[in-house]
């Protein structure tokens, strides 16, 4: 999973988050809002917290890239995806809660699928999220992803899919 590959949007570029970017990655996590959504976060969200997230990036099953803005080089989010049993990939996302509502999740997450579905064979695409998180179900079905009926890995979380 580990590709250094950059991929660029309209408005953004995506690369993996590096040693480097941990004090910025801890600045836009460490938020209730955000820690409350993402159920493997700590809260405080710590420097440390980061740069252990970030070092996942070597493991070869999970890849944190961090969503970078064009305009002016803020990190404004992540998009992670990690393989999970064979063939299947989960992306999930988070943006700073000072850049919501600006079209960036599904800008960066729409991204990194067109960058997994070039790879041969294509992985099937899932996601897990709360039918109460109505932003990110909302970015889900906009990406079109539909719920596949089962439950998601994590508690209270609904798995959705990626149609080919």
């Amino acid at each position: 999973m580990a590709d250094g590959i950059v991929i660029e949007t309209e408005r953004l570029t995506l690369r993996p988050l590096t040693m480097g970017d941990a004090v910025d990655f801890q600045r836009i996590t460490d938020d209730p809002a955000i820690i409350e959504a993402i159920v493997f976060l700590r809260s405080p969200f710590t420097v440390d917290d980061a740069l252990a997230l970030i070092g996942q990036n070597a493991n070869g099953r999970d890849l944190f890239r961090g969503i970078w803005r064009r305009a002016d080089s803020s990190l404004v989010g992540l998009v992670g995806s990690h393989i999970r049993g064979a063939g299947d990939v989960e992306i999930g996302y988070w943006i700073g809660t000072a850049f919501q509502r600006q079209g960036y999740a599904p800008e960066a997450a729409g991204g990194v699928i067109r960058r997994l579905r070039m790879q041969i064979p294509p992985p099937r695409i899932v996601a897990e999220c709360r039918t109460a998180n109505r932003a990110s179900w909302s970015v889900l079905e906009r990406l079109g992803f539909r719920p596949t009926g089962a439950a998601g890995q994590r508690p209270g979380r609904v798995e959705l899919e990626l149609p080919d």
